[in-house]
């Protein structure tokens, strides 16, 4: 398969399973009014964000070399974002949230190749490529954020998700798609809303995930920064919105001090938020990622955690004291006195790892089935197995060639021949694997002899659980890409024809070569043909103005007609505002 991205020091380590949902940056299907939009978006965040946005902002986008102009070659952003050391990749919008997160731990931006429509310039629910590139990239040149972000990425890649969260995924991805793309009907986007509604109204318990996924939210796409009475911007979704960037300034937008109580806030991404939160400094940022990863079931470990992975029907890991890591859907936990797990069960395929790496023999292939094991220590014997000694072990009739019975206090007793052992570098045992054997919990059979060799895994406690594998080249076809992609807007010949007015325009102004007759010439086309365009007209009356074309009073006359229609006050007044400076 062919790598729709470019290979450097950054990219070259993201895990296979990431690739698939890399695709090549369409920037020759980028009209020249999507040009025009791009270069009104930025010019306007230039001037009111040097005034509200964290200082990081402005000289970011210098760093990142992000031009004001034009949308920009992923090519050429990732020459100069390696030398902060990140990358940008192109998806095809909203991706998994934990395949989201996963490519942010490897220090990897990825980018929404789509680009906003005129109708949805100043704000959009889907992600495009201002969002991304002009919202997240700048505000990375700032070390401490970027470490926050690359620690976020990892932590969260790690967070179990509930059976719910994906079906959340595929309708806010669908209702994303609906709103920006033109072509849709209101009866569709109407339809995509009401799920959404309806599954946020029943979405039950929030997951790690989901409170992850809010955390994320108030912070690297609508975080405030500074003081409660004067905070400045450093979100991604507020840095590339010119609409929400000037309403969350407003007092109506209820300011509260940033804490960890943010992950049980959920969010509508469709709407304009009616609160936002402020961190004191990005240091605090991290303080309070780490408060919520204390509550993670990767560091808490223990029942509860198994329950969460059962919960979440999705592959997972867990790891006992020893370090031996089990990697499957995991589909049965038993519990003893004091919520004690006393054997755990995974369905399909499963593989053993130590440290992140998979066990010789115990891949997907040889625990093709499942797998399951007690946990725990043995009944009448202080000393867990995995701390006794090769004389321990035989003193405890735990020995290779032998048959023998090991009965767990939790009541699974194991009963089999021993035929050998696998350990880790510093000799500890991780697994004793039996022959004709029987593993059974009171009456129930948990393992018969003719299913083959039993592998025990050895551990007293479960000491973490997290969402995915431990070796990510365990198994193929990580992740799921969505089958909802994002439309590809067909225009008309009508449309066509304004994009190659556009076209001449920015043409003229890169090359120097106006002058009042071909603007003069482009303008009466616009006027006859297109009554309703105000960005064109927009461009024009800057090169009229800079350039003092005796069509200049024409061109504002007709600007000042536009904007009796409300949808255009505001943007024909930034704009104008914009061509005096």
């Amino acid at each position: 398969m062919s790598l729709h991205f470019e290979l450097n020091e950054v990219t070259k380590k993201l895990p296979k399973h990431l690739h698939k949902f890399v695709v090549q940056q369409p920037y020759e299907e980028y009209t020249a009014q999507n040009q025009a939009v791009w270069r009104y978006v930025m010019r306007m965040n230039v001037d009111y964000l040097s005034k509200v946005a964290h200082k990081s902002y402005i000289t970011g986008l210098e760093k990142t070399g992000i031009s004001v102009d034009n949308i920009p070659y992923m090519e050429g952003m990732n020459r100069i974002l390696k030398e902060i050391g990140w990358a940008a990749v192109s998806v095809d919008g909203f991706i998994p949230p934990n395949a989201f997160m996963e490519f942010q731990a490897y220090n990897v931006l990825v980018i929404a190749s789509d680009m906003r429509t005129i109708n949805h310039i100043e704000y959009t629910p889907a992600p495009d490529i201002i969002h991304e590139a002009a919202g997240h990239a700048p505000i990375i040149s700032n070390p401490e954020y970027a470490e926050y972000l690359r620690r976020f990425g990892e932590i969260g890649s790690k967070a179990i998700s509930s059976a719910k969260d994906y079906e959340m995924y595929e309708a806010i991805r669908l209702l994303s798609i609906l709103k920006e793309n033109p072509n849709s009907t209101e009866k569709e986007v109407e339809a995509a809303q009401e799920n959404v509604e309806f599954l946020q109204n029943n979405m039950g318990e929030l997951s790690e995930m989901a409170q992850i996924r809010n955390l994320h939210w108030w912070t690297v796409e609508y975080g405030l920064i500074g003081a409660l009475n004067n905070p400045k911007i450093y979100g991604a979704g507020l840095l590339s919105s010119i609409g929400e960037s000037a309403w969350c300034m407003k007092d109506e937008v209820k300011k509260v001090a940033y804490s960890i109580d943010a992950a049980s806030v959920n969010f509508d991404i469709t709407k304009p938020q009616p609160q936002l939160f402020v961190t004191p400094d990005f240091a605090y940022l991290s303080l309070v990622l780490d408060e919520f990863a204390n509550t993670m079931a990767i560091r808490t470990g223990g029942l509860k955690s198994i329950q969460k992975l059962i919960d979440s029907e999705n592959l997972g890991t867990i790891e006992l004291t020893t370090g031996i890591q089990i990697s499957g859907v995991f589909t049965n936990v038993i519990q003893y006195k004091n919520n004690k797990v006393a054997y755990f069960q995974t369905t399909g395929a499963t593989a053993l790892a130590n440290r992140d790496k998979e066990l010789i023999g115990h891949g997907i292939t040889s625990h093709a089935g499942g797998f399951g094991s007690p946990v725990g220590k043995l009944k009448g014997i202080n000393l867990p197995i995995e701390d006794m000694s090769p004389r321990d072990l035989k003193a405890y009739g735990i020995y290779e060639g032998e048959f023998m019975t090991l009965e767990f206090e939790s009541g699974v007793i194991v009963k089999g021949k021993a035929i050998t052992g696998t350990r880790d570098l510093r000799g500890k045992i991780l697994i004793i694997s039996f022959d004709d054997c029987t593993v059974t919990y009171k009456e129930e059979v948990l393992f018969q002899p003719e299913w083959g060799i039993y592998d025990m895994a050895v551990g007293k406690e479960v000491v973490s659980s997290y969402a995915g594998p431990a070796d990510v080249d365990s198994f193929l076809g990580l992740g799921k890409v969505s089958k909802t992609k994002t439309h590809k807007i067909s225009y008309t010949k009508k449309e066509l024809e304004l994009y190659g007015l556009y076209t001449k325009v920015k043409e003229l102004r890169e090359s120097n070569s106006s002058t009042n007759k071909n603007i003069t010439e482009i303008f009466n086309q616009l006027k006859s043909k297109f009554q309703g365009d105000w960005l064109l007209s927009l461009e024009l009356y800057e090169l009229a103005l800079q350039h003092n074309y005796s069509i200049k009073e024409t061109i504002l006359e007709r600007l000042e007609a536009l904007k009796c229609n409300k949808s255009y006050t505001r943007l024909i007044e930034n704009g104008l505002i914009l061509c005096q400076v």
